[in-house]
């Protein structure tokens, strides 16, 4: 299996239970509050670590975010890449509401203080056959994508949350692109999975779309193959971590060269395990949870 670096952003989220979303100019009670590691890369370089890869994560955080460094040597993660600095951790304000489904308030803070000094030091580490994974949750990311591909690296790419400037960066270096309905829909302009991985390979033809459905399960396709799998009905509990955690476990897979069926098969187990559980980071699952789950055979 080659290297992964995840070069992301790290968290920490101040969780309010709400019995529905709150609306403009609306006071709205909260029946209770939880604060937990969280940020998109905090929760892949985790659930790489947990589905058994070999995961270095770079990302600056504040002094008041030196446990969220702690709990990724916990699971497993490379940490000699995770800098201090002077700004605040970044973080979110998300709602849950009695459905499970969140929405989410974010805040850069360390997140935006990338240097182009600290890109070269932390790629200086890395080599041709290792795996970058991104999401857009930093800043520079086009010149990070720039410093992998000139070392030969694979790219995967998250694209959430989608922005106008990450259309700028050069997304046709890009291996993997790996995004849900709304993300390819605001990259493409098409709503339908197979037009929108079709929009997508005309204009990046070397890429590797994966695409998540939500209750429609995911759907793959690439210049040589497609292919698709369903959901896992689950009792769900928080969705916040579904969508970091497939990639994680999906990325692993397929970086250790697991079969594309088989990669979504496991990441959709993992994922459904995760929304049964509360919080992001803490409800990601093992790759020996997974197993003993029982999912895989049904």
């Amino acid at each position: 299996m080659s290297r992964i670096l995840n070069f992301g952003s790290l968290n920490i989220d101040h969780v309010y239970s709400v019995p529905r979303f709150s609306q403009p100019g609306e006071t709205l009670s909260a029946s209770a509050y939880e604060v937990f590691p969280g940020g998109k890369g905090l929760n892949q370089s985790i659930a790489l670590a947990r589905a058994g890869a070999g995961v270095w994560h770079a990302g600056r955080i504040g002094a008041e975010g030196i446990w969220l460094r702690d709990m990724l040597e916990a699971a497993g993660v490379h940490t000699e890449y995770v800098s201090l600095c002077e700004e605040k951790t970044g973080h979110t304000v998300i709602q849950i509401d009695r459905g499970g489904q969140n929405c989410i308030l974010l805040y850069a803070g360390a997140n935006g203080a990338i240097t182009s000094e600290f890109v070269r030091q932390v790629m200086s580490g890395f080599s041709a056959g290792d795996l970058l994974v991104l999401q857009n949750e930093i800043n520079l990311t086009g010149e990070i994508m720039n410093a992998a591909a000139e070392k030969g690296m694979q790219i995967a790419l998250n694209p959430s949350p989608m922005t106008p400037s990450l259309l700028e960066c050069p997304l046709e270096k890009v291996t993997w692109f790996l995004l849900n309905e709304v993300e390819g829909e605001q990259m493409t302009g098409e709503t339908e999975p197979e037009k929108i991985a079709s929009a997508l390979l005309r204009r990046y033809p070397k890429s590797r779309i994966v695409l998540t459905l939500g209750q429609r399960g995911v759907w793959y396709q690439s210049e040589s193959e497609c292919c698709s799998h369903g959901i896992f009905h689950v009792p769900v509990v928080d969705t916040t971590a579904a969508g970091d955690t497939f990639t994680g476990f999906f990325l692993s897979s397929a970086a250790s060269g697991v079969p594309v069926g088989t990669a979504l098969r496991i990441a959709s187990a993992a994922s459904a395990i995760a929304v049964s559980r509360k919080g992001a980071a803490v409800s990601i699952p093992t790759m020996d949870e997974v197993r003993s789950s029982g999912l895989l055979s049904l």
